[in-house]
């Protein structure tokens, strides 16, 4: 994989609490609204500049996104944003519930992109992608970083080590989570040029979390390439910022679905459905978790039960049929409750993250939801399988946790 250093554009050390976000696409208006409320250096005023029109302002309106540059071009005026003087490659730590991942900061290349070595496991939609292209190419810059996994590297995880053992350039909590997050800078040349060699030996780098982010920062890559005459690839340009894990030390959440009705079934009709293609345990009113592949827990009309796909309903050996999100979408969603499309059907919700199965009962409890459906997480081997087969997994499979802070670094492509 190609890569390179570069000249992080970033908050000084004092001020790095209050520039610091949540990605744009994990809240919405209003909540970013909320969040920098009383705080002028937020940095949703770039990322999420609706806030700063009245309420109710669509966000895709072109003032928006000009008010985006205006912003940022502000924060950098006031020194809010201070361009570092030399290239670096930085370390962005983050620890949940006592464990810590450590990614590398790096440009990743938007021809490995276009040479399929970025492997993706998400299908992107074209008005996304039209959203974030709008915001990378007025603001002429990534601001927020897309999140890569990589093969486990012995090699790497020595350099990263080695500055983890110092105090870091920043160290803080965040809410509403409350994850540590902490960042160091390697200035070594020697360590930046050993790491630019060390993943020019990995075949490939997996999109974890940022589809759209990543496919926006290209075609804007692809856009610059095409309207300069002396284009040799290694302009800034044709590279794009993004934070790499070792697939071993992330998390994936699992990812759930509450739907709105039975599609006309009675409990008891929907329980024997049911039955024809799963084991169904009663278990009672405590919150039941599935605990292996292939198991799967309903709640409905407050009891939980636990369900078990009957062997013939789906092929270990096939990397998309495997997953539990192909199995429950086939034959229960689709094939029992009519849910066809996933992406579109509006009586199917989705819950992710760390709200747990509490919030899957609360949604059933309060009438909102007819039905809960929890899920078996994704492993990261099984979405390693996927990308490297070429399959894409179906809507709304994983859900990595802790999401990446925005704010931390920024990258210019001139």
């Amino acid at each position: 994989m190609k890569t390179k250093p570069f000249q992080g554009i970033r908050p000084p050390k004092a001020l790095v609490f209050d520039v610091q976000s949540r990605p744009y696409d994990v809240l919405n208006s209003e909540e970013a609204r909320e969040d920098a409320r009383g705080n002028e250096k937020s940095l949703y005023h770039i990322i999420k500049p609706e806030i700063d029109f009245p309420v109710g302002t669509d966000e895709h309106d072109p003032a928006v996104y000009d008010k985006a540059v205006e912003n940022y071009q502000l924060f950098k005026t006031k020194g809010w944003l201070v361009r570092d003087a030399s290239d670096h490659y930085y370390i962005y730590a983050q620890t949940m519930q006592g464990k810590t991942q450590y990614g590398l900061v790096i440009c990743a290349c938007v021809d490995d992109y276009r040479a399929g070595r970025i492997k993706k496991h998400e299908l992107t939609r074209i008005d996304k992608e039209e959203d974030r292209m709008k915001h990378v190419r007025i603001n002429n810059a990534n601001i927020e970083p897309v999140f890569f996994a990589y093969p486990d590297n012995a090699a790497l995880d020595a350099i990263t080590a080695k500055y983890a053992s110092r105090a870091p350039e920043y160290d803080f909590t965040a809410m509403p989570e409350d994850f540590r997050h902490r960042l160091w800078i390697i200035d070594d040349n020697d360590d930046i040029a050993r790491i630019t060699q060390l993943f020019g030996e990995i075949p490939a780098f997996y999109i974890a979390d940022g589809h759209h982010r990543s496919a926006a920062a290209v075609k804007v890559g692809i856009e610059k390439a095409d309207r300069n005459p002396h284009h040799t690839g290694d302009e800034e340009y044709n590279f794009f910022m993004a934070v790499c894990f070792p697939q071993s030390q992330l998390t994936i959440i699992d990812y759930n679905r509450v739907v709105k009705d039975l599609n006309g079934l009675s409990d008891d009709e929907f329980l024997t459905a049911l039955s024809v293609h799963f084991d169904v345990t009663r278990k009672g009113t405590e919150i039941y978790k599935p605990a292996r592949l292939h198991e799967f827990s309903i709640y409905l009309s407050g009891i939980w039960y636990a369900l078990t796909a009957k062997e013939g309903n789906y092929n270990d050996s096939d990397p998309i049929d495997v997953l539990d999100v192909t199995i429950s979408s086939r034959l229960i969603l689709d094939e029992i409750l009519g849910i066809k499309d996933l992406r579109t059907d509006k009586r199917i919700d989705f819950v992710g993250g760390l709200r747990g199965l509490g919030e899957l009962k609360r949604r059933v409890d309060n009438g909102e939801m007819r039905v809960a459906l929890a899920l078996y997480p994704v492993t990261m081997k099984q979405l390693v399988d996927i990308a490297d087969s070429g399959n894409i997994m179906p809507p709304k499979t994983t859900w990595f946790e802790p999401k990446l802070r925005s704010g931390l670094v920024i990258h210019e492509l001139d």
